[in-house]
């Protein structure tokens, strides 16, 4: 019986797929996890409870469906649980590598409360969806029914693919325009391959090629194509495209060279990766090989930072971050990773300044200590006047968040609403503008967030668009 095979959390213990060596991973930017044997997927996915409220779903931002492809797992039925889990989910073999399960699903799991420890969800999730394509699951979208209406798609992230796939079931035709030479966005060329192989994406965008979707790339809004040249010529329009404007240290020597910013030196790596030619890379100025790195900032982007020039063959590798290991925004297990691989976090320092002339040969650091919460319910660092001290560094990388860029302004569309930081005011639940016929989601609305989010705002969006569209075929992103 299929009971028999679950809630198995009492004799069996979390395991994790094994984690590569810190020494042996720290060399290439292969993933570091290795995948599930099949009686392993299935062992750690009957520990879980199938709980009467299970907070793993309600913490997900899909609300996967969680305990029931867990469930079909341990029972078996892999391609069930397969398409349980694509049901709400557009792209779960990349949640699986790279959502925050510690702060999401895993970390809200019931066994996990109760001291027994977590299922380990996104690693049977990425188990399940890799296991689909294996054995040809996963197939191009075939829509019943062809509409005539089109939507042009801004953006080829996660946010923008999501939704172009949810409008390809629903018949309607999609172009996707994106200002990269490859589709994909950030997940393409902001996350190194040690978190996300590229063909995992690739595989993806050639899937919904297959399915109709169409590409066009090297083409940037308001300078290839004008925002009114792409309106006029489909039915809708959403707006997916990220925010790429990198907040600044504005300290005294912060434009010396050798001080660059996190985008670029992780699409520099990245494309190498590809084979590209990267004259930046090439030349020093965007590699960390042989150097004495410091990356300033706590969250995710800093974290592929630092581990990027670990794998690069940096001297040593630090981290600055004005608050403690416990106040970090960046993933526990993520900071976790680094500290194996070799990275110094300097917990409670923030810089003031750099020193050298025309390059950069050290940062003036100053602690810093806790005082009282912020307005985000976080304590505020406040500086120890006469702590400073320099840290010597030949490249210093700006990880310190993503702002959006000025789209109305860049696009030449100032009716377009935006919010006070600049970010576009849409419509909570539709995700509709202020023009009509015209959508945005992911982090041009949210702000810089998490790849589920967007794949959910995408998913969400084609629903609301599809409507939008008229009487026909209706789709439900739930």
């Amino acid at each position: 019986m299929a009971a028999e095979k679950m809630l198995k959390f009492v004799s069996l213990g979390k395991e994790m797929p094994e984690k590569r060596a810190a020494e042996t991973r720290s060399q290439d930017f292969y993933e570091i996890y290795r995948e599930y044997a099949d009686a392993k997927a299935t062992e750690q996915a009957s520990r879980c409870s199938q709980c009467g409220v299970p907070y793993c779903q309600a913490h997900c931002p899909l609300s996967n469906n969680i305990p029931d492809w867990l469930r079909l797992t341990a029972t078996g039925r892999l391609q069930e649980a397969y398409e349980v889990s694509q049901a709400t989910n557009s792209f779960p073999e990349i949640c699986g590598r790279i959502c925050p399960q510690d702060r999401l699903c895993e970390g809200n799991c019931v066994i996990e409360q109760s001291g027994h420890g977590t299922v380990t969800i996104g690693s049977v999730e990425k188990y399940i969806t890799d296991t689909a394509w294996e054995n040809g699951w996963v197939q191009p979208v075939r829509p019943s029914v062809e509409r005539a209406e089109s939507v042009g798609i801004i953006g080829a992230g996660p946010g923008g693919l999501a939704a172009a796939d949810m409008l390809r079931r629903a018949g309607v035709q999609v172009t996707v325009y994106d200002r990269y030479d490859r589709a994909g966005g950030l997940m393409m060329y902001g996350i190194p391959g040690f978190k996300l192989e590229k063909p995992v994406v690739l595989r993806r965008i050639e899937q919904l090629e297959q399915s109709g979707v169409t590409f066009v790339l090297n083409c940037k809004v308001g300078e290839d194509i004008s925002f009114d040249a792409i309106r006029g010529q489909h039915d809708a329009v959403l707006i997916a495209t990220g925010v790429y404007k990198v907040r600044e240290v504005t300290a005294p020597g912060s434009g010396a060279k050798g001080v660059v910013k996190a985008l670029d030196y992780l699409t520099a790596s990245n494309r190498k990766s590809f084979g590209d030619e990267v004259p930046e890379f090439d030349s020093g100025e965007l590699n960390a090989a042989g150097k004495r790195v410091v990356v300033i900032g706590g969250g995710d982007t800093a974290m592929d930072c630092l581990r990027t020039a670990i794998r690069q063959g940096a001297t040593s590798v630090k981290c600055l971050y004005r608050r403690d290991k416990a106040n970090m925004p960046g993933s526990q297990r993520e900071t976790q990773n680094a500290e194996e691989e070799g990275v110094d976090f300097v917990w409670l320092t923030a810089p003031k300044g750099f020193t050298g002339g025309e390059h950069v040969e050290g940062v003036i650091v100053q602690k810093m200590r806790l005082g009282a919460p912020d307005v985000s319910g976080r304590q505020a660092p406040e500086v120890i006047e006469g702590a400073d001290y320099i840290e010597p560094a030949d490249l210093v990388i700006q990880a310190l968040g993503f702002e959006p860029e000025e789209i109305p302004t860049l696009w030449n569309v100032p009716e377009l609403a935006v919010t006070r930081w600049g970010t576009i005011k849409a419509d909570f639940a539709t995700h509709s503008t202020s023009l009509p016929g015209v959508f945005a989601v992911g982090d041009i609305v949210r702000g810089a967030s998490l790849v589920v989010w967007a794949i959910r705002d995408g998913r969400e969006a084609a629903a609301s668009i599809v409507n939008y569209l008229g009487a026909g075929r209706q789709i439900a992103a739930e």
